[in-house]
C-alpha cells in the first residue's frame, strides 16, 4: 500500500459526522428493561481512509441540556476506541423514564466531529414490576372480553400502559387499538420467560371516563388443538389471561394508575374459537358493539378470575413486533364448483384474510386457506400432524347487518389460494403479517434466475418470521433449528436480525436441559428431546447462530451473556461421542428421492461434520471473551473430530467420503467436510474432483438434501469451478430452483419434487448465500463488516451483478459489470472498515484503480489482483476479465 502521508489530499480521518443512532439496535426503543442498553453508531465521512479514533456519549433527562453539550446523567468522557458501540455505564436507570443521548467522535487525525442529533430511549418497569396488578381472565373457550371503566380527573402529560396477554391480546382503549402489533406479545417457553409489552397510551386518554379493554387469543399459550408436538399438553398450559398496569402521569404532578385486579368485567366475546392451527370462528352475531367504550352496559358481564402467575420471569419485549406488512387483492377467483369460490392472491405468503361480506343473520362461511389447489381445482390443506380434522380454516357467521367487516386477530396462516364455502358476497383482501424486520440488502444480477432466487428466499425468510423462526407458516409454525443453521447466514445478509435473533438465542437457552442437551424444535413444550434425537446438526445452530451474531454485529456482550449455557451444551454434545463420531438421526434432510426424510447414508458423517464446526465456533467465542484455556480445550476435541470422521468415512484411496449403508455417491458427503475443513490438504483436490465428476455425471444436478444445499456451490467456487456451480445454479429441469420457478414457485420449497408438502420453507433456498457472495461477490469476514472480502469469482453466465447493503459500520456496496474483455467494478466501504478487493485479471498491469495513488500497490493471487483498501469508494477496471 502507498506510503498515504505522503500524498496530497489523502483523507486520513474526518469530520465524521454521525448518521445513525440506535439504542439496542432499535432506533427509539420505547420499554427496555436492559440496566445497561447497548448505545451504537454508524458514522461516515467524505473521502478516503477516514477512521475512528474516540468517541464521547451523553445521556440526560432533557435533549435541551445535550445541544449544550450538557449531561445530567452520564458523560462517559473522551473515550479511546475505534467501538461503533458501548455500554451505558452511568448510574442505574430508574423506571419508566426517558433517557436522551448524543455522540460525538473523533477521527484518525485526532478532530472532533459535532454532536449527533438527541435520541432517546425509555426504560420499562425494570426491577419494579407490575405493582398491584393481578393476572385475570374468563373462563370458557370463547377469547374473552375483559374492560375496566376509569376516570381522569387531571389533564394528562404521559400515559403508559404495561401489558401481557397470554398467549396474545388485543388490546383496546376508549374504542381505539393500542398499537398496530398482532399476535403480541412474543411465544417464548412461558416457564423460564414470559414477555410484556409497553405502549405509549397519551393521546387515546381524555380527561373524564375511560375504557381500558382487552381480547385475548390462546395461542401456544392455551393451545387445545391435538398436535404431535404436544403444545396442547405443554407444561405451561392454561387459559388466556392479562396482567396490565397502566401508569398516567398529569400535569400538576401526580400519578394514578389503572391495574388488572378483582374489579374488572368481563364476557365471552364473539371469537367462539381460536387455534394457531384449526383457525378461528367469529360469530357476528355475538358482538357486543361498544364494549370497548364508554358507556357501554356491562351490568350482566361477570367478575373477571383471578388467575396464577406464569412461572416464567416478566421482561420486556425487545425485538420487532408482528405488524400486517402489506395488503393484497386476489389475482384470480375461480368456481370450481357450485357455491365454492377459490380465490388466488399470486403469491405465496403468510398471514389473514379479512373479509367484507354482505349475506342474511345465521350464514356460515367457511375460509379455507392453501398453498396449492388440487386437480378439481379446490384448495388442498390437510395435516398428519393435526388432530380433528379442521386445519388452516377459518369460520365467519354473519350478523345480517349489511355489509360486515372481520379479519382474524389470534392466528395466522400460510397460503397462496383461500377456498370460500358459503353463500353471499365475499370480499377478500390478504393480510400479509410477519415480525417487522427491516430489509438491508438489495441484490440485482442480469440472470433473471438470479433475481427470482434472491426474492423467493427473502419472501420464504419473511413469511416464516412470527417472533421466532420457523420451519413453515402453514403446516408446523415450530422453530426448528436445523432450518436456521443452514438459513442463518443468508438471513442475516438480508435482513436486520440483531434484535430477533438475540431473542430467539434468549429462547434457545431457555429450552435447555440441566445436562446441557437441547430440543431440535425452540420453544419447545418437552417435544424434541427424545423425538428425533440426538440430531447433532439441528441443536449445533447454537454456538454457530453466536458465532455468526458477532461476524455480522460485532457485539461480543451476546457471547458472554450465553458462554456458560453454549460450552455446557457442546459438552454435553462431546460426552456422547462414540469412536470419534457423534451419533445423529436426521442427516440431510430431504434430498432428491427421499420424500420422507434423509438418504440412507450414514448421519455420523454429517453429524459428526457439523459437531466439529460447532466445536470450533465455540473456541473461537472463547477466544473472543477471554476464555483462552476452554478454547484450547476444544480444539484439541474437534481435532479428534476430524480423525474419526476421516477414520471412518475417508476412502484416501479414492478421494471419496462415503458410507456403508448408502452404495450412492452423495455430494453432501463430500461437500461439507470440504466446506468446513475437514479433508486432510493432500486430499482436497481429488475429493474437489470426485465431486466434479459426480455432477458432470447427473447432468449438472444436485442431490442434495437441506445440509448440503448451501455449501455445495461455495465449495465448488472456492476450489476453482464456478463454471460447475453456475451451471447447477441456472438449471431448468429436476432437481432444481429453476424448475420450482417453471412450476410457478415464488417462494423456496421443501422438498425438490412437485408433491413437495410445504412451498414456504427456506432451508433448501440457501443458493442465495452463494449469489450474495460469490456472484456478487460480497463476504462479511470478522468483527461487524470490520474486514470485508470482495471476490465476484462466480462470474459464469451473467455480466453484471450488485449488492448493496447496510451494516453496522455503515453502507457495504459491491457493483460490478462486464463489457467484452473489459469488467468494471466498484466497491464503497464505510467508515472502520477495510476491504480486500480480488479483480480478476491476466495480470496485475491489466488493471486500474480510481483513485489509484491511494488504492495503493495490489499482489497478484490465483488470478486475480488484490488490493486493501480503507473507507471510500473505488473503481477498479480490468482489461482482460474473463
Amino acid at each position: 500500500m502507498a506510503d498515504r502521508d505522503s500524498l496530497d489530499g489523502w483523507r486520513l480521518g474526518g469530520p465524521l459526522t454521525v448518521a445513525k443512532v440506535t439504542t439496542e439496535y432499535a432506533e427509539t426503543p420505547l420499554g427496555t428493561d436492559v440496566g445497561r442498553p447497548r448505545l451504537g453508531w454508524v458514522a461516515t465521512a467524505p473521502g478516503y481512509g477516514a477512521t475512528q479514533s474516540a468517541y464521547q456519549l451523553l445521556v440526560a433527562t432533557d435533549p435541551g441540556l445535550l445541544a449544550d453539550g450538557r449531561a445530567d446523567v452520564w458523560d462517559s468522557g473522551q473515550v479511546e476506541s475505534a467501538a461503533i458501540q458501548t455500554e451505558y455505564d452511568g448510574p442505574a436507570l430508574t423506571p419508566r423514564t426517558r433517557y436522551h443521548w448524543a455522540v460525538r467522535l473523533w477521527d484518525g487525525t485526532g478532530a472532533a466531529g459535532n454532536w449527533s442529533e438527541p435520541a432517546w430511549f425509555e426504560t420499562a418497569l425494570l426491577d419494579e414490576g407490575f405493582g398491584a396488578a393481578e393476572w385475570i381472565g374468563g373462563p370458557g373457550d370463547a377469547a374473552p372480553l375483559l374492560r375496566r371503566e376509569f376516570a381522569v380527573t387531571s389533564p394528562v402529560v404521559r400515559a403508559r400502559l404495561y401489558a401481557c396477554g397470554l398467549a396474545y391480546a388485543d388490546l383496546r382503549l376508549n374504542g381505539r387499538a393500542v398499537g398496530d402489533a398482532i399476535l403480541d406479545p412474543g411465544f417464548t417457553d412461558y416457564d423460564k420467560t414470559v414477555l410484556y409489552v409497553t405502549h405509549d397510551v397519551t393521546e387515546l386518554i381524555g380527561t373524564g371516563g375511560n375504557v381500558l379493554g382487552a381480547e385475548l387469543g390462546r395461542g401456544f399459550y392455551g393451545l387445545t388443538t391435538p398436535n404431535v408436538w404436544r403444545w396442547h399438553e405443554a407444561p405451561w398450559i392454561g387459559d388466556p389471561r392479562l396482567l396490565a398496569r397502566l401508569v398516567i402521569e398529569h400535569e400538576d404532578g401526580s400519578v394514578s394508575e389503572v391495574v388488572t385486579d378483582s374489579s374488572w368485567r368481563f364476557a365471552a366475546g364473539p371469537t367462539v374459537s381460536d387455534s394457531l392451527y384449526a383457525g378461528e370462528t367469529y360469530d357476528a352475531r355475538l358482538a357486543r358493539p361498544g364494549w370497548d367504550a364508554i358507556g357501554f352496559d356491562d351490568s350482566t358481564w361477570s367478575p373477571v378470575a383471578t388467575l396464577p402467575a406464569p412461572r416464567g420471569s416478566l421482561v420486556a419485549q425487545a425485538h420487532e413486533p408482528i405488524r400486517v406488512i402489506e395488503d393484497v387483492r386476489p389475482i384470480a377467483v375461480t368456481s370450481p364448483r357450485d357455491g365454492v369460490r377459490v380465490a388466488d392472491f399470486g403469491i405465496t405468503t403468510a398471514g389473514s384474510v379479512a373479509i367484507r361480506v354482505t349475506a342474511p343473520a345465521g350464514t356460515r362461511i367457511s375460509l379455507q386457506y392453501g398453498e396449492t389447489v388440487g386437480a378439481d381445482g379446490l384448495v388442498e390443506a390437510f395435516s398428519h400432524h393435526v388432530e380433528g380434522g379442521r386445519f388452516q380454516r377459518d369460520e365467519y357467521v354473519a350478523a345480517g347487518h349489511g355489509v360486515e367487516e372481520w379479519e382474524p386477530r389470534f392466528s395466522y396462516k400460510g397460503f397462496r389460494y383461500v377456498q370460500i364455502d358459503g353463500p353471499g358476497e365475499v370480499e377478500l383482501t390478504a393480510r400479509v403479517a410477519h415480525s417487522d424486520v427491516r430489509d438491508i440488502s438489495r441484490f440485482t444480477a442480469d440472470a433473471p434466475l438470479y433475481d427470482q432466487f434472491e426474492q423467493a428466499m427473502r419472501r420464504t425468510v419473511l413469511n416464516n418470521l412470527h417472533g421466532i423462526p420457523t420451519d413453515t407458516p402453514m403446516f408446523e409454525k415450530n422453530g426448528w433449528t436445523g432450518d436456521a443453521q443452514v438459513g442463518a447466514p443468508t438471513m442475516l445478509a438480508q435482513l436486520d436480525l440483531a434484535r430477533f435473533f438475540t431473542k430467539w438465542l434468549g429462547d434457545i437457552r431457555d429450552s435447555q436441559q440441566d445436562d446441557g442437551k437441547l430440543p431440535v424444535i425452540v420453544p419447545s413444550g418437552g417435544w424434541g428431546f427424545t423425538e428425533l434425537s440426538p440430531a447433532t446438526e439441528w441443536p449445533t445452530v447454537y454456538p454457530f447462530l453466536l458465532r455468526e451474531m458477532h461476524r455480522t454485529y460485532g457485539d461480543s456482550r451476546l457471547l458472554h451473556d450465553h458462554w456458560d449455557a453454549v460450552l455446557r451444551y457442546v459438552d454435553w454434545e462431546l460426552a456422547r461421542v462414540e469412536d470419534g463420531l457423534s451419533v445423529s438421526v436426521l442427516g440431510d434432510w430431504l434430498p432428491p428421492g427421499y420424500g420422507q426424510g434423509p438418504a440412507p447414508e450414514d448421519r455420523r458423517l454429517t453429524g459428526t461434520a457439523y459437531l466439529y464446526r460447532a466445536v470450533l465456533a465455540t473456541a473461537e467465542i472463547g477466544d473472543l471473551i477471554g476464555r483462552a484455556g476452554e478454547a484450547e480445550r476444544l480444539r484439541k476435541a474437534a481435532a479428534e473430530l476430524a480423525e474419526g470422521l476421516n477414520r471412518a468415512f475417508l476412502d484416501r484411496e479414492a478421494g471419496i467420503y462415503r458410507t456403508d449403508s448408502d452404495p450412492d455417491y452423495r455430494q453432501t458427503s463430500n461437500a461439507v467436510p470440504l466446506a468446513f475443513g475437514l479433508v486432510p490438504d493432500d486430499l482436497v483436490p481429488r475429493v474437489v474432483a470426485n465431486l466434479v465428476a459426480d455432477i458432470e455425471a447427473r447432468d449438472f444436478h444436485l442431490n442434495t438434501g437441506c445440509l448440503g444445499v448451501g455449501v455445495l456451490l461455495p465449495v465448488l467456487t472456492q476450489y476453482g469451478r464456478a463454471d460447475v456451480a453456475t451451471k447447477v445454479a441456472l438449471q431448468r429441469t429436476f432437481p432444481s430452483w429453476g424448475y420450482w420457478i417453471d412450476q410457478g414457485a415464488d417462494t423456496m420449497w421443501e422438498k425438490w419434487e412437485l408433491d413437495s408438502r410445504s412451498r414456504n420453507h427456506y432451508f433448501q433456498g440457501t443458493v442465495v448465500q452463494w449469489l450474495l457472495e460469490n456472484v456478487a461477490g460480497v463476504r462479511n469476514l470478522a468483527n461487524g463488516w470490520e474486514r470485508i472480502l470482495v471476490r465476484p469469482d462466480a462470474r459464469a453466465e451473467v455480466k453484471s451483478a450488485s449488492l448493496r447493503t447496510d451494516t453496522v459500520r455503515g453502507k457495504v456496496v459491491a457493483t460490478w459489470k462486464r463489457s467484452g474483455r473489459v469488467l468494471q467494478l466498484e466497491v464503497q466501504v464505510p467508515v472502520g472498515s477495510t476491504a480486500e478487493v480480488h479483480v480478476p485479471a491476466r495480470a496485475v498491469a491489466d488493471v486500474s484503480a480510481v483513485p489509484a495513488p491511494y488504492a495503493g500497490e495490489p499482489v497478484w493471487r490465483d488470478g486475480y489482483a488484490v488490493f486493501t483498501v480503507p473507507a471510500g469508494q473505488w473503481n477498479f477496471t480490468t482489461r482482460t476479465a474473463s
